[in-house]
């Protein structure tokens, strides 16, 4: 029985003076992915395509809005004790037709936005796939000129939301070093496309308030 004791305390007085010769580091990805100016171009990119589908979409929605008070009005005159029998079942017949187009549009509307936005999501994934590869590639870069032996995310966390690395001792955070490295080939001109969409979303959402007026003073006619 002293054998198995006496192996078990070498193999662990072994694995302490391994881990002691090991040099660990840090690295939070969460503030090095925010912090890459790459990231801040994607998100531009994304808030353009997504303001295009949601223009789209606000004229597919403003043609089935017309069409709709249309066929209302049809409706209306089909049962218009005024006009002749021949005038009532004419306006019958055409707001029968344009239910059909309405019932078409809606689907037209429901695939549009759910194709739009499986592809909108589809691209943000391939952005911050290829933005994390180049995070990744610098972070095992500055491991391997460092000579770390293990290096962690220490912004990473479980099921339970709860931080992975909760404790770490003797580690060095290179976090700002990978930043650095990874925004040496920023253009100049990145910091002011950052403010242009702000500048923008103004006069962006003005719009369609502008255009919805005559549509609902069409309505009131």
């Amino acid at each position: 029985m002293k054998f198995p004791v006496i192996a078990l305390t070498s193999l662990l007085l072994v694995s302490n003076a391994m881990a002691a010769d090991l040099k660990f580091g840090v690295v939070d990805m969460v503030k090095s992915f925010t912090e890459f100016y790459k990231t801040k171009d994607a998100s531009n990119k994304m808030k353009g395509n997504k303001d295009k589908a949601m223009s789209e979409m606000n004229e597919r929605y403003a043609a089935y809005k017309t069409l709709l008070s249309e066929t209302q009005k049809l409706a209306k005159e089909a049962q218009d004790p005024i006009l002749t029998q021949d005038a009532r079942a004419n306006a019958q017949v055409k707001a029968q037709d344009k239910a059909k187009e309405v019932h078409s549009l809606e689907q037209d509307i429901n695939e549009f936005q759910q194709r739009r936005t499986m592809q909108l999501r589809q691209e943000e994934m391939e952005l911050q796939k290829g933005i994390y590869e180049e995070i990744v590639a610098v972070v095992k870069d500055k491991s391997k000129a460092g000579g770390y032996d293990l290096v962690f995310d220490k912004s990473g966390v479980s099921m339970s939301t709860v931080p992975v690395l909760l404790y770490f001792k003797d580690a060095v955070d290179f976090t700002d070093e990978v930043i650095v490295e990874l925004n040496k080939n920023a253009p100049p001109e990145s910091a002011k496309k950052d403010e242009a969409p702000a500048k923008e979303d103004k006069p962006k959402d003005a719009a369609p308030a502008k255009a919805d007026k005559p549509k609902s003073s069409k309505k009131s006619k």
